[in-house]
């Protein structure tokens, strides 16, 4: 088989292994596609103005099921950063910030270490938020089950 013909059949050859017959296509005929990454275009030595919104809540406040159980978070958190520098739930929750965005202070229990001393600031060990709090949803139960609240919250 000479060179010419084994150029003719790679098209069919690659359509069939599963990859795009790249030898077909015209780069003329392809549509162009604008991507936007999501800094909107800005430039990456430039910063973009930040966000100044409300969260708004999804869902009302969620009843508890038993005593110890920490709340449930009535608003989406898709997005939220919390990292060892940066925490976003701080943005609301922060005993400085809830008068002005009318969110729940975190509670005193936060500011205490794991000997019971009080901190000035959140406790490391409760500083990540949803190793404890998660989001409310109104999924359905993947299985029947007959778990009934604690007697004291009925």
């Amino acid at each position: 088989m000479n060179l010419r013909r084994l150029l003719a059949c790679l098209p069919v050859l690659l359509a069939f292994a599963g990859l795009p017959a790249l030898a077909v296509v015209n780069p003329v005929d392809k549509p162009v596609v604008k991507l936007e990454g999501l800094r909107g275009g800005t430039p990456l030595n430039q910063d973009n103005p930040p966000n100044n919104y409300r969260q708004e809540r999804d869902h009302p406040v969620g009843e508890r099921d038993f005593v110890q159980m920490p709340p449930l978070i009535p608003h989406g958190i898709s997005g939220y950063q919390i990292t060892k520098n940066f925490n976003k739930c701080m943005d609301c929750h922060a005993w400085q910030k809830t008068k002005e965005s009318g969110a729940t202070k975190i509670s005193v229990t936060h500011f205490r270490t794991r000997e019971g001393v009080e901190l000035d600031k959140v406790s490391p060990r409760r500083y990540f938020c949803t190793q404890c709090h998660v989001p409310q949803s109104d999924a359905k139960p993947l299985v029947p089950n007959e778990y009934e609240r604690a007697k004291g919250l009925r």
